[in-house]
């Protein structure tokens, strides 16, 4: 009875084998009826661009038979077009003929003939990057994974279990047994490597007796070394079989491994602490990869050829399963192709395969504009998640004014719903660089007008916004045209200084679009005085915001100063008649507890640390205490106290933790300690301390370094150094400013860091404003002057916002009057903008840089 139960589950378990056979056969049969599917697409789209290109020859070699005397315009289309949402670069050259340019362009056409003669396309890929003419124009970049060789080996251990794709058992005498794969335990053994390297072709799998020596619990330390690059248990208790094993299979990191664990062990024996330097697991498999990728090159073990277009590519078929559900598929699931030597590849091109199957053997893409659209649709395509990925830290990170568009059309055209909202918030961010690149006349009149009609659009007035507009219609009048009042409509003509308007009459005047009457419509918009809200600025909304939390302001009648527990937010940056720019703040919410002022504020993880300062005026009144605010819960949290209370001192975030240097201990004491917060463990710690006594100065991070400018002495001297401090080491002095200074700003933005603002010290001591500014070279070690301030800001706060330096608040030495004005530094033009008026609190207080949930900004 047992027995015939025993048949019965054995038939179920085959029906059900063979049903998953079936349902993966169907899924790869309507895979590759899809990829058919897309070659005659690409036939036909190709069909119709050249169809297009023999048109634009006709119209040239039409313009060539006019008299030389005639001046006309000519448009040369280029043949890489964008059509049904497919890339090709679809660029129109504007160039007027003349009887001097005659032979030139005769010449430039038969070039083209040339060329599209040469040059068929074969629908390889649904993104076409012309890799084989414009790769070398574009540089690469090497974007590489640290972790795809802890993700494939471990893709590589679990088929391991299941003896999937494995090659080679190896055989021990107490009745150990090991299905493995050849190429990973070669990468970690000589004896392996050469029984692979001397393998007949024709052999498929190898079976190794081990011999007496060799104990199954050694053997199976050296297969888990090798597809972990660890061995877990590895202890005196075990260390001798493992060496044996070791030994017999000639693995020189596993004997290097044994040998370190012996001297550990002696070393505790004796009592002895010794700090070695062990090679990490990681580091072990990366090593095991480059064995791998070795051998590949040498076509040792590789079991499969894979044929595109027309070139053989060898693999090893278990690192492809590892590395792609696509081969994964293909090799386990009893499909024809794992039993196929070579196996043929349809619509990829070899040179797109070559580089994903160097990336299966390192990890590692070279990636340019040339060719990394193929690269991320064949990644796709064979679905190498990890290559994908890459692809896509490539579009994220090198994305520009001239690759923006082309990356939202791909990313429409694939469907990758957050690689388009990034390329369309690139667009709307900077869309005055953008709309002067030919991309932009080849845009669809509804994206335009998406972009156009955006809260997100970002421009320093509406000039750039009607140039961007003219320049659009202007690459086909004729089909355009009757599309300007619409769009004119988008811009606000009002907000338009005279000058700006001479330009927008100059620029309609022009023949070529012969809008006379366009311009008298838009003279009567621009002195139009509109009741509406909408024509009275453009607003636009950075991803991030401004916040400034707590300090003081003078009150109305200018008898007391009032301290505030106010926390505000720049929702929008506003763009309003003629060059007046404003901010619109908000309130965020209050302070716990108590005001502050003279603290600290940073940002880490999407929260805000709000830590020590001073609640009133008094010599007990600094404090110690940490706040964390979460703006998605808004919910306030009580965190560990520093151990000393700090007043005017700076705080920076620096690897995932907060460092507090220097300050005032009360109002008459500065100090020279640094402590340091860790969020994990929620505690302080002291840290190497300063060199000396320091307040009032200013810091900030630039290439995981902290650097401290200026402040007060221990005897309340304005300092003029700048200092590069260390947690660790301490500090290291660098070039000094120009002018010595303290209560002032710094930040860091690209490669300089800002100094703006604060006090200086007369002869006889006496404060006075500093309305000097300067920047730090830190490679050069060398400071320059920039524009100075029009008014002081003496403790005021200051932040950093989609690349432009604002200086918020403060007040005037002389008179101590506050200083309600924000000012904003482009480094582009070199100079400084005023941004209207700060919300409430003016001096001591702290800003930084804060991304909210949407529900508070609408």
């Amino acid at each position: 009875m047992m027995k015939s139960m025993g048949t019965i589950v054995d038939i179920i378990n085959m029906l059900t084998l063979m049903a998953i056979k079936n349902i993966l056969g169907v899924y790869l049969l309507l895979l590759q009826m899809v990829t058919v599917l897309m070659l005659y697409v690409h036939k036909i789209i190709k069909a119709l661009i050249k169809i297009m290109i023999n048109t634009t020859k006709t119209m040239k070699m039409t313009l060539l038979l006019l008299p030389p005397s005639v001046p006309v315009t000519l448009v040369v289309l280029k043949k890489d077009l964008t059509f049904g949402g497919l890339k090709f670069r679809d660029e129109e050259q504007h160039m007027t003929d003349s009887s001097s340019e005659q032979e030139l362009i005769n010449q430039k056409l038969e070039e083209e003939d040339e060329e599209e003669d040469d040059h068929e396309y074969d629908g390889s890929s649904s993104f076409e990057d012309s890799e084989d003419e414009d790769c070398g124009m574009y540089p690469k970049k090497l974007y590489s994974d640290p972790a795809y060789p802890g993700a494939v080996f471990q893709a590589l251990e679990n088929m391991m279990l299941y003896s999937v794709l494995t090659d080679l058992t190896l055989f021990t005498e107490d009745g150990y047994q090991f299905q493995v794969h050849s190429f990973v335990l070669a990468a970690v053994s000589n004896l392996i490597q050469t029984r692979v390297r001397q393998k007949p072709k024709q052999e498929q799998y190898i079976s190794l007796y081990m011999g007496p020596r060799v104990h199954g619990l050694g053997l199976a330390a050296v297969v888990e070394f090798a597809y972990t690059g660890n061995i877990g248990m590895l202890n005196k208790g075990n260390i001798e079989w493992v060496w044996s094993a070791a030994v017999s299979l000639e693995a020189p990191r596993i004997l290097e491994l044994c040998k370190e664990e012996e001297e550990r062990e002696e070393d505790e024996a004796r009592g002895k602490k010794v700090d070695r330097k062990e090679i990490s697991a990681e580091e072990h498999l990366k090593i095991s990869l480059q064995q791998i990728r070795q051998m590949w090159t040498q076509r040792m073990g590789c079991d499969v050829e894979l044929e595109a277009e027309g070139r053989v590519f060898h693999a090893h078929r278990a690192l492809l399963a590892a590395s792609s559900d696509y081969f994964r598929g293909m090799f386990t699931s009893g499909m024809k192709e794992s039993q196929q030597e070579l196996v043929s590849l349809l619509l990829v091109g070899a040179t797109k395969f070559e580089a994903l199957l160097h990336y299966t053997y390192s990890g590692a893409l070279a990636l340019g504009w040339g060719c990394v659209f193929d690269l991320t649709c064949t990644s796709l395509q064979f679905q190498f998640q990890t290559a994908f990925s890459l692809c896509l830290s490539f579009l994220q990170q090198e994305i520009d004014a001239y690759s923006c568009l082309d990356i939202a059309s791909f990313a429409e055209a694939y469907g990758m719903a957050d690689l388009l909202a990034l390329a369309d918030d690139f667009v709307l961010r900077h869309f005055q660089d953008v709309s002067i690149t030919p991309k932009f006349k080849d845009l669809s009149v509804e994206k335009l007008k998406k972009y156009l009609r955006s809260d997100s659009l970002c421009v320093p007035s509406e000039l750039p916004v009607f140039k961007a507009v003219m320049c659009w219609i202007e690459a086909s009048p004729r089909k355009r045209l009757k599309l300007a009042r619409e769009l004119m409509g988008t811009i606000q003509f009002p907000l338009m200084t005279f000058k700006e308007f001479k330009e927008v009459k100059s620029i309609t005047s022009l023949p070529r679009i012969g809008a006379k009457r366009l311009y008298n419509s838009l003279l009567e918009e621009f002195c139009s005085n509109s009741s509406d809200a909408q024509s009275n600025f453009r607003a636009y909304m950075p991803k991030e915001t401004l916040v400034l939390v707590g300090g003081e302001r003078i009150t109305d009648n200018f008898d007391k100063r009032r301290l505030c527990r106010d926390i505000w937010f720049s929702n929008s940056l506003q763009n309003h008649v003629g060059l007046v720019k404003k901010i619109e703040w908000r309130m965020l919410g209050t302070l716990p507890e108590k005001p502050r002022f003279s603290h600290g504020v940073g940002v880490m993880r999407g929260k805000l640390y709000v830590v020590g300062g001073r609640h009133y005026y008094g010599k007990a009144d600094t404090m110690n205490c940490t706040y964390r605010y979460d703006p998605n819960q808004n919910f306030w949290q009580r965190l560990a106290d520093m151990h000393e209370t700090r007043g005017s001192f700076t705080l920076v975030v620096l690897n995932g933790k907060i460092y507090a240097i220097g300050g005032e201990r009360d109002s008459e004491a500065n100090m020279e300690s640094v402590e340091v917060y860790c969020p994990n463990t929620d505690s302080w710690s002291f840290v190497h301390p300063l060199d000396h006594a320091l307040c009032c100065h200013a810091a900030s991070v630039w290439n995981g370094t902290i650097f401290l400018s200026g402040g007060f002495n221990s005897q309340y001297q304005c300092l003029s150094s700048m200092t590069l401090y260390h947690p660790e080491r301490g500090s290291t002095s660098l070039a000094e400013m120009t002018h010595e200074r303290a209560l002032h700003c710094m930040e860091t933005l690209g490669d300089r860091l800002y100094v703006a603002g604060g006090v200086s010290c007369e002869t006889d001591g006496h404060l006075v404003d500093q309305l000097a500014c300067e920047v730090y070279d830190p490679v050069a070690n060398s400071w320059s002057a920039i524009m100075p301030f029009p008014v002081p800001h003496v403790g005021s706060a200051s932040a950093v916002l989609e690349g432009k330096v604002y200086i918020i608040g403060g007040y005037c030495q002389e008179d101590y009057n506050d200083t309600k004005t924000v000012h904003r530094f482009d480094p582009t033009t070199e100079r400084w903008e005023n941004m209207s008026v700060t919300p409430g609190p003016n001096t001591h207080i702290a800003a930084c840089v804060l991304p909210l949930p949407a529900h508070l900004r609408k």
